[in-house]
Parts: C-alpha cells; sequence; structure tokens
C-alpha cells in the first residue's frame, strides 16, 4: 500500500486495484465467463451471460431512454437479477444510480427520485403505483420494468430489451473517483442524506473485505439483506462480482428454513447477517438435518452477538469462520473487520481498522483520545464517500480534516481493536452516570432467554434519566423482567440495571439490520 490523494484527501490505497467497476467486471468476465453470477429462482446466469444483458441495456437506455453520463436512474428493484444487470450498465455509462428503499412509504420514494433528478425509472411491478405517480409529473422520462406488469402499460419490459442486439460502440470515460450511484441514509434519525459513492470507494471497500477474509474460491454468498443497502451492495454484490464469485439472491423476504435450504442446496460458502439470523438458524428445529458443512465464513454486524452465540455457532460449524464487521453508509460497507483467529476475549469488539482505513478517537474538547478512552469516532480512509448529494451545509457538518465524523462513541484498546460504546445521540445519563447502551445491551444479550435487546433512556423525576430495556425473546421462552433485572444486577452496576423493561415481538431496524432507537422513543412516549 501506498499514500495517495483521493477527493482530495491523502489516504492509504491498494497500488494495485482496477480503476473502474467496469474494468474488474471484464476482467472476472475474462477469468470465469461460464461461472454463474447471478442465481435467482430458477434463473443461472453466468458471467459471460450477464456481460451480453448489461450491453444490451446500456444500449437501449442510450439509444431509446437519452440516457447520457451523470444522469441519475433510480432502482426500484428488490433482490432480483435486474438490479445486478441494471446497476452495472450505469457503471459503464458513468450513470448515477439511485438504490432506492423499496420499504418506504410513497411519499418518501416520490422524494428520494425527486430530490436525486433521476431520468430513468427501473421498478418492479409492486411498486407499479409509484411509478404512475412519478411519470405521470415526468412524461418524456422512461421506465423500464420488470415482467410481471400488464402489458397495457406504456412501459418497457426488461425482457423485450434483452431480445434486442447491443448496437453501442463505444463508452464514455470514466475515471474512479467518478460518482457511481446515490445512496440515501436510512440512517437512525433525521431527513435521509444521498450519500455519494465514487469507483474508487466501491474498490477499495471489496479489496478491503478479500484481504481480510481471505476466502477460498469460489466463493458463493446467499444475499439477505436487501441490495439497497451497502451491506448487500458492496459486501456482497460487488465483492462476488470483483471477485467472481456467484450472488444467489432470495426470493422472498428471509424465512429460515428455505433459507438453510438454499445453503445446503446451493453449496454457498459466504453468508453476511444481523445476529438474529444466526440464532434463528441455529433454532431451527431441523437444522441439525441441514449439511451447511459448505460455509467458510459467517459475517455480521448492525448488532452485537453475545459470547454465548459466538461459541454455539462455532461449536455447531466448526468448519466455518465468524467475522463482526462495523460500517455504514458513509464507510461504502466496511470500516472495521475482526480478523481470522481473534482471540475469543475480544468478542465485544468489532475488530480492527480495515487495510486501508485510519480511525482515531476524539473528545469533547477536540483532542485526540489515547487507547481505552471513549470518546467520537472519526475515520478516514479511500472507501469513505467525499460528499452528500446537493448538501454542502451537511458536508460541512459531517467531516473534519479528510474523517468522517462517525456519530460513535468508541474506544480503541492497546491490540487496536474497536468497541463502539453508544451513538453519541444515545447515551444515557442516569444522576450524573454515564449508561453505554453496548455494555448493557452484551450482558442482555447473553440471558439464555434474550434473542434481542435495545435500551433506551427515558425520563424520570430523581435521577433525569431511567434506563429502559426492549427485549425479543427467543422462541418458546418467556423471560419474566424481575427474572432478567436479577441476571443484571449479577453482571453491572446498579445504576445500569434497567428500571424498566418491556417484551415486545421484534425490534424496529433499518435495512441494514441497526436498531432504530428513534422508533424505541416513539413507542415509549405513546405507552
Amino acid at each position: 500500500m501506498k499514500r495517495e490523494t483521493i477527493h482530495g484527501r491523502e489516504v492509504y490505497v491498494f497500488e494495485d486495484r482496477p480503476s473502474t467497476i467496469m474494468e474488474a467486471f471484464e476482467k472476472t468476465v475474462q477469468n470465469y465467463p461460464e461461472r454463474e453470477a447471478i442465481v435467482w429462482n430458477n434463473q443461472r446466469i453466468t458471467y459471460l451471460e450477464l456481460q451480453k444483458q448489461v450491453h444490451q441495456l446500456a444500449s437501449w437506455m442510450t439509444e431509446y431512454g437519452s440516457i447520457k453520463k451523470n444522469d441519475r436512474v433510480a432502482l426500484l428493484l428488490g433482490n432480483r437479477p435486474e438490479f445486478i444487470q441494471m446497476f452495472l450498465a450505469c457503471a459503464y455509462l458513468g450513470v448515477i444510480v439511485v438504490p432506492l428503499n423499496v420499504r418506504s412509504s410513497k411519499k418518501e420514494l416520490l422524494n428520494m427520485i425527486e430530490k436525486a433528478g433521476a431520468s430513468m425509472l427501473c421498478a418492479e411491478g409492486d411498486y407499479a403505483e409509484v411509478v404512475e405517480v412519478w411519470q405521470a409529473s415526468h412524461p418524456t422520462n422512461s421506465v423500464i420494468m420488470t415482467n410481471e406488469v400488464p402489458l397495457n402499460k406504456p412501459y418497457t419490459l426488461f425482457d423485450h430489451i434483452f431480445e434486442a442486439e447491443s448496437s453501442i460502440s463505444a463508452y464514455p470515460h470514466i475515471r474512479e473517483e467518478d460518482p457511481l450511484y446515490i445512496m440515501f441514509t436510512s440512517g437512525t434519525t433525521g431527513e435521509p442524506k444521498g450519500a455519494v459513492g465514487s469507483h474508487v470507494n466501491v474498490i477499495h471497500s471489496v479489496l478491503n473485505y478479500s484481504q481480510v477474509f481471505q476466502a477460498a474460491e469460489p466463493i458463493r454468498t446467499l444475499i439477505a439483506v436487501p441490495l439497497f443497502h451497502v451491506t448487500g451492495l458492496v459486501g456482497q454484490m460487488f465483492y462476488m462480482i470483483i471477485s467472481g464469485g456467484t450472488n444467489v439472491l432470495l426470493k422472498r423476504r428471509y424465512q429460515t428454513g428455505p433459507y438453510l435450504d438454499l445453503i445446503e442446496r446451493e453449496k454457498i460458502t459466504f453468508l453476511f447477517n444481523v445476529p438474529t439470523i444466526y440464532i434463528m438458524m441455529m433454532s431451527h428445529e431441523e437444522f441439525t438435518s441441514f449439511d451447511l458443512s459448505s460455509i467458510e465464513i459467517m459475517a455480521f454486524g448492525g448488532a452485537p452477538m453475545s459470547p454465548e452465540t459466538i461459541t454455539a455457532l462455532m461449536k455447531a460449524l466448526p468448519k466455518s469462520r465468524l467475522h463482526n464487521a462495523y460500517g455504514a453508509t458513509e464507510t461504502t460497507s466496511p470500516a472495521a473487520i475482526m480478523p481470522r483467529d481473534y482471540p475469543l476475549d475480544k468478542t465485544a469488539s468489532v475488530g480492527k481498522a480495515v487495510p486501508t482505513g485510519e480511525f482515531k478517537v476524539i473528545a469533547e474538547t477536540g483532542e485526540e483520545l489515547p487507547a481505552g478512552e471513549i470518546g467520537e469516532l472519526y475515520i478516514k480512509g479511500p472507501m469513505i464517500v467525499h460528499e452528500y448529494w446537493q448538501n454542502q451545509e451537511a458536508v460541512q457538518r459531517s467531516f473534519d480534516q479528510g474523517y468522517w465524523k462517525s456519530g460513535d462513541m468508541a474506544k480503541i484498546d492497546g491490540d487496536g481493536f474497536l468497541y463502539i460504546m453508544d451513538r453519541k445521540k444515545d447515551i444515557i445519563n442516569r444522576g450524573g452516570e454515564k449508561v453505554f447502551s453496548a455494555e448493557v445491551e452484551n450482558i442482555l444479550y447473553g440471558h439464555p432467554d434474550v434473542m434481542e435487546a435495545a435500551i433506551i433512556g427515558v425520563p424520570d423525576d430523581i435521577f433525569g434519566e431511567e434506563v429502559k430495556a426492549y427485549i425479543v425473546p427467543k422462541e418458546g421462552k418467556n423471560p419474566s423482567p424481575s427474572a432478567i433485572q436479577t441476571y443484571m444486577k449479577e453482571h453491572v452496576a446498579d445504576y445500569k440495571v434497567p428500571k424498566k423493561i418491556e417484551i415486545i415481538d421484534f425490534l424496529p431496524r433499518n435495512p441494514g439490520g441497526k436498531i432504530l432507537k428513534t422508533k424505541l422513543l416513539q413507542l415509549e412516549k405513546q405507552t
């Protein structure tokens, strides 16, 4: 590695790297033309077939869609082949992709499409109503729909495009710092900001994953995380495309039985999930009857995983490796990854800085803190986005001398392992004593009847704030609040023990699996 200026910041970079996504994709096609790139439902698409489809789409977009470099194309698609095909076609054209969170409301979707100034919309049939509203006010703009749309609608279908030959003779020149996508942060609070990811951001993120994981080839991943989220997009989809792996896409939302069956049938080697998925896998009544020996890597993020769960997974799948990972939309997926063969006493950590990443922990005074001290985590590297779409105020607020201010309170131990303690805004102040969520939640996750847990601060007349815990029990378990409080008193100081405990069916999360504590605070106000 060497130091180089990327997006105006001096950072560590990989010297031997492709300059663009297209260069990386073409190399993969050349090396593995007959290897499966995408598996979805009954479709199996090789890299050579995918290359043809991508060029057909790019040709149609140029000739009939009047799309040119730096235009924006919005994707209102779930995890399906058309998402990958369109993303790559746009990359060739220098067109900026806007992957939309399909779980958003109609109003939110239309707002994001307008903010991005999209010139084209690609959608599946479930979102035809959004398409109709958008096209009514943009009648000259093009729409591409998946093939289940009624034939009487005035939209172009993907299948019709794939029936034509590509007529494109040349593509525009693309630089590695050119924008690749605008991803609206699903954040844990506030108005979504459009983080602009570039080719160089994605390429360095994938190379960081590759260097840490050192996965055996060929890699086959099963994607349950939405592709419109940075984990699914970069941590799985682009990781496979650049490394020559296979993207196996879930046709419908996660269900444990079919998920385990797909792992067995498709010989999946790489998973990336929130911890809850792994807990549900092990809790499935037929878990031991599935052959899961193909799994080499189980990555996770978005929430802590208790040492008990980690130990149980290692025992159940001894040939597999567990890697915690920490990142955000702004870090283009990974900022920290747990290294191979980490000591078990580090299981509360989210890992070490990725090879091209740099961390510093900053006090409220602005001074850099030494190892072991808690402050706000600042992150730097070529994988960090450099702007928010048409929002210079947010850029000035979020960056400092080349570092992105994460908003996470963290500490780094003497061995370089990173520990996320809390969101800066979520620290609970109980009578002058600071309570960090991570410490309390990690203990709650260790309770044998608890599957998920989250704490918030609630108003208290005496202490200002008290600790309240929301608990999702494991299937078939019914822990009492008093039993959980007794358990907690054995592990933490009394002021950290939740005074209130509420048992709920699920925790609200964003698409990346991070718990939305703003929703829990709203729930508390309603009660």
